[in-house]
């Protein structure tokens, strides 16, 4: 989902919205993301803005306590189409020796208020560039780039070379712990490679693009129509037409799983999963930012687990 949509240009613009900051000095293999709050840093860290507390969270992973970070968006029962960017994330951006934006359209508040900031001198890491991925021919990019393990590895030896950069006494250490995420990485992509062996070319629907990386891993195939899921995508209304079809796919009994967001949901997305469950089809429950509690890998074991068991009903 865009964050940068006509709704959540709307939203920057005024629309009254609580913003999220969540400040995060903890890693390793059990971290989750930090409580809520301003918390204290060594003096020596590394400033670190991520656009979202799943990219704050990785970063945390390879910074360890080398690393001072503020996730913009954190709250995993926010729709991040809808929030209002605030002069305090203007601030921080103007301070961050690293900076970790989606792309692809998701996040471009950050740019435009880096740019803002004044800070010319951040090494931004653009995560939709780092994946290399390009929009099909005649469809758009999907930019939900942090549901693909191979680019999420990626990412990990970028962001320990950016804070190599700025702190070169600990580039043993960074390495070192961006070497054990993806390890971890390793055995999630072990895991899908088995599910698509076992259940390649099983049909699925979705409410929007997000999960795709994953469902497309696994070797699962999307029947949704395209109109439904961009529509949703975009918090644009669904068409009476459009809805009936995505709905025939359950009454139909023609896709055996509906990967749903769950942090997005509203009145039509509603009616699908309805149909779902009243077809005793699985439904899995995904969401665009990290649960509380969870860190990215332990969260991405939550979903493949979930999808695995939907498959085996």
């Amino acid at each position: 989902m865009r964050v940068s949509s006509a709704r959540g240009a709307g939203a920057l613009l005024g629309v009254p919205m609580a913003l999220t900051l969540a400040w995060c000095t903890s890693a390793g293999a059990d971290a989750g993301p930090a409580a809520e709050g301003w918390r204290a840093a060594p003096p020596t860290a590394v400033p670190v803005v991520a656009s979202t507390n799943v990219y704050g969270d990785i970063v945390e992973r390879i910074g360890g306590d080398r690393v001072d970070v503020v996730s913009v968006i954190s709250d995993p029962a926010q729709d991040p189409h809808s929030y209002e960017a605030s002069t305090r994330t203007q601030l921080e951006l103007s301070k961050a020796k690293v900076v970790v934006e989606n792309g692809g359209g998701y996040d471009d508040f950050i740019d435009r208020m880096l740019r803002s900031s004044g800070n010319t001198s951040a090494d931004v890491i653009n995560v939709v560039d780092v994946s290399g991925k390009a929009a099909r021919a005649g469809a758009e990019l999907n930019e939900h780039v942090w549901y693909d393990f191979p680019t999420m590895g990626r990412l990990a030896d970028r962001i320990a070379a950016a804070l190599t950069r700025s702190e070169p006494a600990d580039a043993g250490t960074f390495r070192e712990r961006a070497k054990e995420f993806k390890g971890e990485l390793a055995s999630l992509r072990a895991r899908t490679d088995r599910i698509k062996e076992d259940r390649g070319g099983t049909p699925v629907a979705v409410t929007e693009p997000v999960p795709l990386y994953l469902t497309e891993a696994c070797g699962l195939v999307n029947r949704t129509p395209s109109a439904f899921s961009q529509a949703v995508e975009e918090g644009e209304e669904v068409s009476p037409r459009t809805l009936n079809d995505t709905l025939a796919l359950f009454t139909g009994r023609k896709v055996e799983v509906l990967v749903y967001n769950q942090q997005t949901a509203g009145p039509q997305t509603e009616k699908v999963k309805q149909a779902a469950e009243d077809h005793h089809i699985p439904v899995v429950s995904v969401t665009e930012t990290l649960p509380a509690g969870r860190h990215y890998t332990g969260w991405m074991t939550a979903n493949v687990d979930a999808l695995q068991s939907a498959l085996s009903r």
